[in-house]
């Protein structure tokens, strides 16, 4: 009986945990809206605490064929939100532009969060993330094969602080080589 009983919460604990990976219809919705209409060519570099947090300059060329472009930078977002803000859309453009390029390059969209919240709450959050700049990219014209979205919540922390500056560092999605 009590295995019975284990096995249901592990059951009723992994649905929840689905449950809350679902997104709001009309929040994504709008975040494709503006991804369509908004112009990739208005962003500038930035910078956080010495990480490199731009999208690089305007009319930075996409490298050349068998290069990838700088994989370790990250799209940041506000707290608890999961939509790409403008600023970061050419970064995401020209992560976007190299797989068209590269039609047998892969990316791993690696969401993360702040370590306010469940950790399954942030799992899902995470997940949110990844997916969002996913979507963008496909949007964009990649294919669904050259993109993984996954999730680590706030198991990867880029700062290990616990106020609101170290909290913005990690609420990121990191592109990653597959």
């Amino acid at each position: 009986m009590i295995k019975h009983l284990s096995f249901a919460a592990l059951a009723i604990a992994v649905a929840g945990l689905y449950g809350c990976a679902t997104t709001d219809p009309q929040q994504d919705a709008n975040a494709a809206a503006s991804s369509s209409s908004t112009s990739t060519a208005s962003t500038s570099s930035g910078t956080r605490s010495g990480s490199n947090v731009g999208g690089g300059k305007v009319g930075d060329a996409v490298p050349p064929v068998g290069q990838s472009p700088d994989l370790k930078r990250s799209v940041y977002y506000e707290f608890d939100k999961y939509d790409v803000k403008p600023e970061y859309r050419a970064l995401v453009d020209s992560h976007a532009r190299w797989l068209k390029a590269n039609p047998g390059a892969r990316l791993t969209i690696e969401g993360n969060a702040d370590e306010q919240g469940s950790r399954e709450y942030n799992l899902a959050l995470g997940q949110r993330r990844a997916v969002s700049v996913s979507k963008l990219m496909m949007l964009m014209g990649v294919r669904g094969e050259q993109i993984e979205a996954i999730s680590y919540g706030e198991e990867r922390p880029r700062s290990n602080g616990h106020d609101e500056k170290a909290w913005a560092e990690n609420r990121r999605s990191d592109f990653a080589r597959r």
